[in-house]
């Protein structure tokens, strides 16, 4: 199974380049070519085998969600030239990432069972199980590292610390929350849950902007919405579409991100399994199957691709 692990590619007009956790940036000025690659992480920890396709499941769901949600807010995207690459505008980034919970599920469920009751500085109440819905959906932002770990933090800390202005603070909260509905909406048309997802702003020439990815499956948990009652009655575990199952694996299998803890063998059956539930995702929130495609021709296809729009808003910018 082939899969995009790393680009190096040399632009003409190329200001910088940056390689991320999961994705390769390049820069031109106030723009940038942001490439999808098929590395995966958990705990903050890069993987070391990527995972066939999810590069481009990813990009194309954001690209999706992206679109279905401008209305509510301004986003980085001019063009999605290609299945890997998104071209945008280059924003600066604010410190924290939002982070909205409409369920106890994943970090919020460990944190509760471990027998705390607040969350960056939220109030949770008593009695509740893993995997219930919220009184209503609760803001628990990170702080945004660029290395180690993300960490939890409060609104009163970010304010405190001057991270963001009272004033872009209280337009991410409410940005926060209609997205989040938006999300939910979006969900449940396919049949899903959007149990908790996060999102990323910047600010360019003082307009804050939605960036980076949106309702992914590496930023989002999903649950299946048919059983979910029944599920929770009964105490099981709700089927759910997410990066979830990859921390579980790796939990079970003695890994955390913590210093001393190495990460487990990713067998052949590991890798294709989890590119399995990927495209499983793909397909439940498109609604349409994934198409294959030719791996030995797709670094040329992503390079190429990206020329191409970087000479198309060169002309733009002529004619203006």
């Amino acid at each position: 199974m082939q899969a995009i692990k790393e680009t190096k590619f040399k632009f003409p007009g190329q200001t910088g380049f940056y390689s991320g956790k999961v994705r390769d940036v390049y820069y031109f000025g106030d723009y940038m070519a942001m490439v999808a690659t098929d590395r995966i992480s958990a705990f903050d920890v890069i993987l070391p085998k990527a995972i066939p396709d999810k590069g481009r499941v990813l990009n194309q769901i954001a690209a999706f969600n992206l679109a279905a949600t401008k209305s509510i807010v301004p986003n980085w995207v001019v063009s999605t030239p290609d299945p890997n690459v998104t071209i945008g505008f280059k924003c600066e980034p604010f410190p924290v990432e939002m982070v909205v919970r409409g369920y106890l599920a994943g970090h919020a469920a460990r944190e509760y069972k471990a027998g705390k009751r607040t969350l960056c500085g939220v109030p949770l109440p008593e009695g509740l199980k893993e995997n219930d819905k919220l009184p209503s959906p609760i803001i628990t932002p990170t702080t945004k590292a660029k290395v180690g770990h993300d960490e939890d933090i409060s609104r009163e800390e970010i304010l405190k610390r001057g991270l963001v202005s009272e004033a872009d603070y209280k337009q991410l909260e409410s940005y926060t929350l209609k997205l989040y509905q938006r999300g939910c909406e979006l969900a449940a048309e396919r049949n899903l849950i959007l149990v908790d997802t996060k999102y990323e702003f910047g600010k360019q020439n003082g307009t804050i902007y939605l960036i980076d990815e949106v309702h992914t499956p590496d930023s989002s948990r999903y649950f299946y919405a048919d059983g979910y009652e029944s599920r929770q009655q009964k105490g099981e575990p709700q089927k759910q579409l997410s990066k979830e199952f990859v921390r579980q694996w790796l939990i079970e299998n003695g890994f955390q991100g913590k210093e001393g803890q190495r990460v487990p063998e990713m067998t052949d059956a590991i890798v294709a399994s989890i590119s399995a539930r990927y495209k499983e995702l793909y397909e439940q929130v498109r609604g349409e199957s994934l198409q294959p495609v030719e791996y030995s021709k797709i670094e040329s296809r992503i390079e190429q691709s990206i020329l191409k729009s970087l000479n198309s808003l060169q002309s733009e910018s002529l004619k203006k």
